[in-house]
Formats: structure tokens, sequence, C-alpha cells
């Protein structure tokens, strides 16, 4: 289950280089070639799928274990501070590769990354309306 257009998928095939730092039967992990601060890596699953919405079940939670996994690692070895984990899903929400991928970002006190999103008190009817929608099926 490869899609040979797809550039994770050539990691994955050894077509590409990449600094893999983790790797189990489901997962790979490896460094990220545009980090966001020292110690950035992704976390793949080796069978393809597009993004959050596409990733089998069983796939996402060993991404997400090996997310965990990785961070923890970042901790003790890095000295991170925190840990980001970060996922896109579709191009409006900043996903540039369409293989289903956890960015695993460790943190450092002042380092210079800066989410686009800064957390301000939403409209309280407007948080019950979409709870509404989003309500149980």
């Amino acid at each position: 289950m490869a899609d040979p257009d797809c550039i994770f998928c050539k990691v994955l095939a050894g077509e590409l280089p990449a600094t893999i730092v983790d790797e189990d039967e489901r997962t790979i992990a490896f460094m990220d070639i545009a980090p966001a601060t020292r110690g950035h890596a992704l976390v793949i699953p080796r069978a393809h799928s597009a993004d959050l919405l596409s990733v089998g079940a069983e796939d996402l939670a060993a991404s997400a274990l090996a997310a965990q996994r990785l961070a923890r690692r970042m901790k003790q070895r890095l000295s991170a501070d925190g840990v980001n984990l970060l996922n896109s899903c579709g191009a409006v929400a900043f996903q540039t590769v369409f293989h289903f991928h956890i960015h695993v970002i460790p943190r450092y006190e002042g380092d210079p990354l800066r989410l686009p999103w800064v957390p301000a008190a939403g409209d309280p009817q407007e948080i019950a309306a979409v709870a509404q929608e989003l309500g149980r099926p």
C-alpha cells in the first residue's frame, strides 16, 4: 500500500534518504528536514494513508504510541522542557505531504517557535451551539 508519488512512501522504500530515529512493525520516525526546533521529528505509518481521516485505527494507534515513545526520549535525551504533537489534515490546515504523519516537536524554554493560534475566550453561546452540532450521533 504505497503511493509512488508520495515522498514519505519513497522514504519508506529507501528511494529518498532519511535519518531514522525509531521504527517498529507499523511505524517509522525520522528527523524533519525543516525542523521547527532542535530534534523535530516525524512519525508515519508504514502503510500509506493520505491523512487523519483515512488512516486505519491500528496505524493511528501505533503512530500515537510511537510519538509518545519519541517524546519521552526527547525529554530525557535532549532535555526538552516540553513536546508538541501536531498533525495537519488537509491543505487548509497546512498539510503539505499527504501521507498521515505526526510532528513530534521538542520545546525549549525561550525557543523561537510560535504556533499560529493564541487562545482567547470564545462566545459561550457559539461554543454551546457547536457542541450541539458535534454531539453524539
